[in-house]
């Protein structure tokens, strides 16, 4: 069997680029959402900001639930 997975120094400029671009979407999204949960009133939340934190920090999935089904 091959190996199928690449070491960062055998990735193309193009790839690390995206990459990094992916990894700066992630965590400003994650800072965002985050961000979100503890300036906003508790009454403009579903459900607990603790759950909505806890939540926030699962990959894309997260963040993005919580600004589509979290936020009032």
């Amino acid at each position: 069997m091959g190996k199928n997975k690449k070491d960062w120094n055998e990735l193309s400029a193009l790839q690390k680029m995206g990459i990094a671009t992916l990894a700066v979407f992630q965590v400003s999204l994650l800072g965002y959402a985050l961000w979100d949960i503890r300036h906003r009133d508790a009454k403009r939340i579903r459900g607990p900001k603790s759950l909505w934190t806890a939540i926030a920090f699962v990959n894309y999935v997260g963040p993005i639930s919580y600004f589509i089904f979290g936020r009032r």
